[in-house]
């Protein structure tokens, strides 16, 4: 997919989240709730027309508190700015223009990138004559629409993903594995990055101004071919230190797009966190390989078995998808850290992985025989025929008479049998189930 990315700006209340959730919600590939994130989901990916895009809500990062709204609001609208590449602004028809839409509207005009203005709560005639007011803050694209009903977002997502560019030609390295290195702020990302190349390769400069994207690194380390794609230590223009973990989350987005792997880098004193959760769960949903590195393992204090219980109670956190190695490493003292790029080559190898389809029916159809799908309203369900579909992801298709009322469980449990005799450790898979 492209790593186009949406931000939605405005200030509090004015329907940001029902908008992002209905953009998500309503089309199927979509974030789901992981267990455990108690906190708003910020990100996510929509589909439009055949088109995915990463859309990010602003408005879950912005403090309770009165005095440092507008200050924090600001922060965000100006990362949101750098990193997305197009802007949807969205306004209130119910109350009209206030203070803090036109401080906004102000920061917004100063902008190359594309912004449209969304008039929310356009919900009847009279409504749309006042909405007229907003014509005033001077945006070209502005569109009337209702969150809650849906009305109108079809036009402006029309608007949205014509600026986003049919996939171009392959790059050179196309075929070169390519490994994103994400994680949270402060988790040892960079000095990962320069352990594995013995130098210190991202150097981090601030001098205004000084903004690049993903860093692509190309190795030939012991005979091994891959690209390194780096998102950690990129100073940008506007000092917004607090908003770092909401900037590293965009970062991380970006840079797995263009990622076969992700090596997921926890910090082993604090344990995984929800916000690592949610970066897991994304990666799990775009079917990218998955490495999870603990790092700082030199820093926990041991007792027998200690990196055992701790990578059960990892994958506890992890479930239903808890088939990804985990490593433990300390990149100070350089502990296995070459073991996570040859582990990040089996990974990137097994999502390769093309099972021949007489082998991959000879195991499955013995697997169905061995424990059959519940009977559904007195008919015995039948599994005839698997086949492995020529996606990036792992993907199979089970040939059945009744596709859709094979159930969650039972799901599982092929995906778990699938699991244990073909390699796919680390690598989301799919299943789907087709009419013969």
């Amino acid at each position: 997919m492209s790593g186009f990315t949406v931000a939605i700006v405005g200030r509090p209340n004015v329907g940001k989240s029902t908008f992002f959730n209905r953009l998500l919600e309503q089309r199927k590939a979509i974030v789901d709730d992981v267990s455990g994130v108690t906190r708003d989901r910020q990100y996510g990916v929509a589909e439009w027309t055949g088109k995915s895009f990463n859309l990010i809500d602003t408005g879950g990062f912005v403090p309770e508190s009165e005095d440092v709204f507008e200050r924090e609001i600001k922060k965000q609208v100006l990362i949101a700015l750098e990193e997305a590449n197009a802007l949807i602004f969205m306004v209130d028809a119910a109350t009209g223009i206030t203070d803090l839409d036109e401080s906004m509207a102000d920061v917004l005009r100063r902008t190359t990138k594309p912004v449209f203005l969304a008039v929310n709560k356009v919900d009847n005639s009279d409504r749309l004559l006042e909405a007229a007011e907003f014509y005033s803050l001077g945006f070209e694209e502005i569109y009337f629409l209702s969150s809650m009903t849906g009305s109108g977002t079809g036009e402006l997502l029309d608007a949205v993903t014509k600026l986003i560019q049919d996939e171009q030609t392959e790059p050179e390295d196309a075929n070169i594995p390519k490994f994103a290195i994400i994680g949270q702020p402060n988790v040892g990302k960079s000095s990962l990055l320069n352990a594995l190349i013995g130098q210190e390769r991202t150097i981090v400069s601030d001098i205004a101004g000084t903004t690049r994207d993903t860093i692509h690194t190309r190795y030939n380390l012991f005979k091994k071919d891959f690209v390194l794609i780096d998102t950690a230590g990129i100073r940008r223009k506007t000092k917004v230190h607090e908003d770092l973990e909401f900037y590293s989350v965009i970062r991380a987005i970006k840079a797995m797009d263009e990622a076969d792997v992700c090596l997921l880098m926890i910090d082993a004193p604090k344990g995984i966190t929800a916000q690592d959760l949610n970066i897991f769960s994304l990666a799990v949903k775009k079917g990218k390989g998955i490495v999870l590195l603990v790092n700082k393992w030199d820093l926990v204090e041991k007792e027998t078995n200690t990196a055992k219980d701790y990578e059960k109670e990892l994958k506890q956190r992890l479930a239903p998808f808890t088939d990804v190695p985990v490593l433990f490493i300390s990149v100070i003292d350089k502990t296995r850290i070459f073991r996570a790029v040859e582990t990040a080559l089996e990974v990137y190898d097994n999502r390769q992985r093309r099972i021949p389809t007489n082998e991959l029916n000879e195991v499955m159809l013995k697997a169905i025989e061995a424990y059959h799908p519940p009977v559904v309203r007195g008919n015995p369900l039948k599994i005839k025929y698997i086949t492995q579909l020529p996606t990036h992801v792992p993907s199979f298709a089970f040939f059945c008479n009744f596709p859709d009322d094979v159930k969650q469980p039972y799901k599982n449990y092929l995906e778990n049998q699938l699991r244990d005799h073909f390699n796919f450790k680390g690598v989301p898979v799919r299943l789907f189930f087709r009419k013969k």
